[in-house]
């Protein structure tokens, strides 16, 4: 395994914190206002279907998911596929696109990615899923490109095979292995298990010295990553949830708000996701510290480049999970958000926020 970008965030920036892969979320248009507002050490694109870019009529539609721009890299593609023939000419693809790296989705616990085979639904074909990692390297090597190669994917499907699917990993000698703490079956109903990237850190240290262990689930905040990995030997940290609405959370010069007393948290740890929530909505996730104008400024700002880059390919509506999360946690939140749930363009947007701001 020759020397990448991995191996170096490991030697100098120990634990590193790379941005979530999550769908009709970190597109190109947030990765943008993340970049700008508080750069990740390296970027990831949401999950693309390597059998979509393998047929004309969806190529194009899919190139637009792996747009990026300079500011973003390290930028790594994430591809899904089940199809060993197809993951390679993705893998071809995305390798001359110019990313720094390829990374196979195997975790995805959607119903209508695991019908298709992949995601979450690897971890019961073992076998298959080593097939695709090999195809992944040849579609890399048939590029002419000696990018890194690595897995997200989950401890279990549904119960712990950290012993099994994990080991299966780690005998590929992956240059990064992305595992969230949590089984298929937990979804999100239950805190994530960071013991479990103990013990991977533990089994990677015998059998793949050289593979970089990055732990994901449940990061609150950059403090909260550095805890978990310390606790864990992790080398670098996943953010995902926490990022809705919170595109400083990686800018280390911007402080954050207290979510709370230690009772709170010690208690709200005992129950259900689904619950904590209910209890306390989103401060289960650190929230920046910005003034109010320049966070709904910023949001405004994300409407307007998802229309110029997206507006195409994607509809409006997916700007509105984003909205929820910027317009929280302060008095008139609750209104603000179901007048920016009826709007169909930036322009309503910018109107009800300046109405809001100037009332």
């Amino acid at each position: 395994m020759l020397m990448n970008f991995w191996q170096g965030l490991k030697q100098n920036k120990k634990p590193f914190f790379v941005l979530a892969p999550m769908a009709d979320v970190t597109d190109a248009a947030f990765r943008s206002i993340i970049v700008k507002y508080g750069k990740p050490d390296v970027t990831w694109t949401e999950f693309v279907s390597a059998d979509g870019l393998c047929h004309p009529k969806g190529r194009e539609k899919l190139l637009k998911d792996l747009e990026y721009s300079e500011a973003e890299r390290p930028i790594v593609a994430q591809l899904f596929s089940s199809n060993p023939e197809n993951m390679r000419t993705a893998c071809k693809l995305c390798a001359e696109l110019g990313f720094d790296g390829i990374d196979i989705n195997m975790g995805c616990p959607d119903r209508t990615i695991e019908k298709q085979g992949c995601g979450s639904a690897m971890i019961k074909t073992p076998e298959r899923a080593i097939e695709i990692i090999r195809a992944a390297r040849l579609g890399i090597i048939d590029a002419g490109k000696n990018i890194p190669l690595s897995v997200k994917t989950r401890v279990g499907y549904s119960r712990d095979e950290i012993d099994t699917w994990i080991v299966k990993l780690l005998s590929e000698k992956l240059d990064a292995l992305t595992v969230h703490a949590r089984t298929r079956k937990d979804l999100s109903q239950v805190p994530a298990n960071w013991n479990y990237i103990s013990r991977v850190v533990a089994l990677r240290d015998m059998l793949a010295p050289n593979t970089i262990i990055i732990g994901n689930g449940d990061v609150s905040s950059i403090n909260d990553g550095i805890q978990k990995a310390k606790k864990t030997g992790a080398d670098g940290i996943m953010i995902g949830r926490a990022l809705f609405g919170n595109p400083w959370i990686f800018n280390r010069d911007v402080s954050i708000k207290k979510q709370g007393s230690w009772r709170q948290s010690f208690f709200l740890r005992m129950l259900p996701t689904s619950w904590a929530k209910k209890i306390m909505g989103d401060s289960k996730y650190t929230i920046s510290d910005i003034p109010l104008e320049q966070k709904l400024a910023v949001m405004v700002e994300h409407t307007r480049l998802f229309e110029k880059m997206l507006g195409d390919v994607k509809n409006f509506a997916v700007m509105k999970k984003h909205y929820k999360a910027y317009a929280t946690g302060f008095p008139g939140a609750k209104e603000l958000r179901i007048k920016l749930m009826d709007t169909k363009n930036g322009n309503e947007v910018q109107q009800i926020v300046d109405e809001f701001l100037n009332k």
